[in-house]
Order: C-alpha cells, then structure tokens, then sequence
C-alpha cells in the first residue's frame, strides 16, 4: 500500500513538472506579519473582549456597554495574512489564481490561554486574460486609494468597503462587474432598530468602472453601482432599485500624496461605513424605501524623509433617514480622523504609533466616542 501511494505521489509529482515547464508558470508567496497594541477609551464603556471594536474600528460598535469599564488596552496579531499566487502563460494567454488568508473579524478564540482564531478567507479568485471570477474586492471600491493607517480599514466610514464573489470583464481602464447581492433593511418603526438581511433576490448587483491615469502620476476612478434591494420573507415580498456613484483619487505633491474620495447614492446599505447603514426601510405596506447616504475621506501623506512619514486622514458618513418609517433608534452619522508617524528603517519593515478619534450618533442623539492610540509593527513578506 506504501509503495502504491509513493507511485502515485511521483507520478503527480512528474505530471505537475511537465505541465509547469510547458506552460511557464511562476509561484508567488506573500503577505504579511502585524504585531498591534491598541489603547482604548470608550465614552459609555468598553464592548466585551473580542468584539469587532476591540479588533479594528467599525462604525456602529462603540457605543459601549456601561458594565464594562471605559478603559481597555488589546494586544493582537490578528491582522497578519498570507497569500498564494500562480500565474501561467499558455499559448499567449494568462491564467493567474490568487488565495488569501487572515484570522480578523472571528469571536471563536480567547484572551486566556492560547488566543487561538481561526483564518477566513479574503479572496479567492482565479483569472484568464481579460475575466476573473471569485472572492475579491467589490469593483465598486478601489482599494489602491485607501489611506496607510495602522487601524485594519482606516477610514471606515468614508469608503466604499466589501469583498464579495463576483464575476469581472476588465479591458483597459474599464471594468464591469456581476456581483453576489445581498439586502439590508429595517422594519417599519421598530423600536430596537433591529436588521433584517434578505439574500433572496435573483439579480446580481452590477457594477462599471474606469480607472485612469494622467502623466503627471494622478490616479483617478469612477464607478457605478445598480442593484435591486429584494425581501421575501414570511409575508413579506418586496424590492426596489437601488444605485451608488463613486469617485477615488490619488493626487501626487511632489514626494507626497493626497488620497481621497467620495460616494453617494440610494440603497447603498452594506456598500458603505461597514453597514453602518441599511440599504433601505419598510413602510407600513411592507414596501421598501431606499436610504439615501453618503460620505467620504480625504488623507495627506506626508514623507519627512526616506524612512519616516506622517499621513493626517478626516472620515465621515451620514444616512438620511425618514424618521417616520425607521424611527429614531438608528444610525445617523459616523466621523472619524487619523495622525499617525511611521518609520521603515528597511523597506519590508514598518514601526508606528497613530491615534485615531471616532464619534458615532443615533437620530435620538445618543453618541459614543473613541479615542485610541495604537502601536504597531509590520514586517512584508
């Protein structure tokens, strides 16, 4: 039986040696490995250990829970991540796969013992010549033009931010997008402000974009967003058109940069400030009315020398809501902003400090505040 598995394990062994050296295939390992510490105030007291607030920024998690104390300091390595990527010339065309990995976002482990968290995936797409198919950044979000924060997104609430299955046509600076829906809703004036996620519709979202350079360094996209927000559930059978328009740019000044951008539209939901707010509201007939939202980021980077940088970044959000369908016990706007000092005393190795301050308010007025400083270390694969 051993010598039958080590025959066959050879034979695979050769095939995959012959089909590498006609096809010219080259393999690529990557990511990276971050060390945080994060000291946190939280206004109305700190969330419970191991919550999302506790791991990364996300709007709509730090109004606290006046149990807890307001002061909490986490040490974590959650953020590291690593990444596999094969690419193949066959007969004049390319055929590339790409798989990544990371432990964020998981409430399986502890702090007790082992902090042990399990890894999820964040892409997973293969790609021949102009298509690719599988997980990976939304085409409505251009992830070139975030902000180098140390928090895991940095600006949170003003960039469009998803990582969905879809299907992509790229040709030149075009892109056009099949994408996995899913609808976010509240019901009629609920009082807990509870969401409703419906993942019942039959229409993909469907996304355009173009992207374009200048000669001068600047980066500039535009992309579009169309998508039909669907309920069905129990009695409940509804849907709507929904729409975002979004804009990135990425503006050289001299050895430093301006990052930006800006996005609005009706029905954005889960496209936006991490879900901060719903896509849309039941009225009193079970019909859905699309939220009209909005919001964006601008982040200066500036480089003291070769080693050392600063980049100063301001984020904001706010949902229009109508407070006669959805009530006054949601999300109405979110801000944030940034500074940091970053040193590289190598190019693979990156040190820092940066503190962040965020504020998020329901539309009855009640807010949450955090102010956090965290320190981390960074080492590129």
């Amino acid at each position: 039986m051993k010598q039958a598995k080590l025959s066959i394990l050879c034979a695979s062994l050769i095939a995959a040696t012959s089909i590498s050296a006609q096809a010219d295939t080259d393999f690529k390992f990557g990511g990276y490995v971050k060390a945080d510490v994060m000291f946190s105030d939280y206004s109305n007291g700190a969330p419970d250990s191991g919550s999302l607030s506790r791991q990364f920024y996300v709007p709509g998690t730090i109004y606290g829970d006046p149990s807890n104390g307001k002061q909490v300091v986490d040490f974590q390595a959650r953020e590291s991540r690593f990444n596999f990527k094969s690419s193949t010339d066959i007969d004049g065309h390319k055929l590339v796969g790409f798989i990544e990995l990371d432990f964020m976002t998981h409430t399986d482990g502890n702090e007790r013992v082992s902090n042990s968290y399990s890894p999820r995936i964040r892409q997973a797409f293969l790609s021949f010549d102009n298509w690719a198919a599988g997980q990976m950044w939304t085409t409505f979000q251009n992830p070139g033009a975030l902000p180098e924060n140390l928090d895991f997104v940095g600006a949170a609430e003003g960039t469009p931010f998803v990582r969905q299955t879809m299907v992509r046509y790229t040709n030149g600076g075009f892109q056009f997008s099949a994408e996995n829906p899913e609808t976010t809703l509240n019901a009629y004036r609920d009082p807990a402000g509870s969401r409703i996620t419906s993942g019942s519709g039959m229409v993909p979202d469907f996304v355009a974009r173009y992207n374009m350079k200048t000669e001068g360094g600047m980066a500039f996209t535009f992309a579009g967003l169309a998508r039909q927000l669907n309920v069905e559930q129990d009695d409940l059978d509804s849907s709507t058109f929904g729409y975002g328009l979004s804009f990135t740019g990425v503006i050289p000044v001299g050895q430093d940069d301006i990052k930006m951008s800006a996005t609005y539209g009706d029905g954005l939901g889960r496209y936006m400030a991490l879900n901060y707010a719903n896509a849309g509201v039941l009225d009193v007939n079970g019909d859905i009315e699309a939220i009209t939202s909005y919001g964006g980021y601008i982040s200066y980077r500036h480089w003291w020398n070769d080693k050392w940088r600063t980049s100063i970044t301001g984020s904001g959000f706010k949902a229009d809501n109508n407070i006669d369908l959805i009530g006054n016990n949601v999300n109405k706007d979110s801000y944030s902003g940034y500074v940091n000092l970053l040193y590289s005393p190598v190019k693979p190795l990156t040190v820092g400090v940066e503190y962040m301050y965020a504020k998020n308010t329901k539309e009855n007025g009640f807010d949450g505040e955090l102010n956090r400083v965290i320190f981390s270390m960074k080492y590129v694969l």
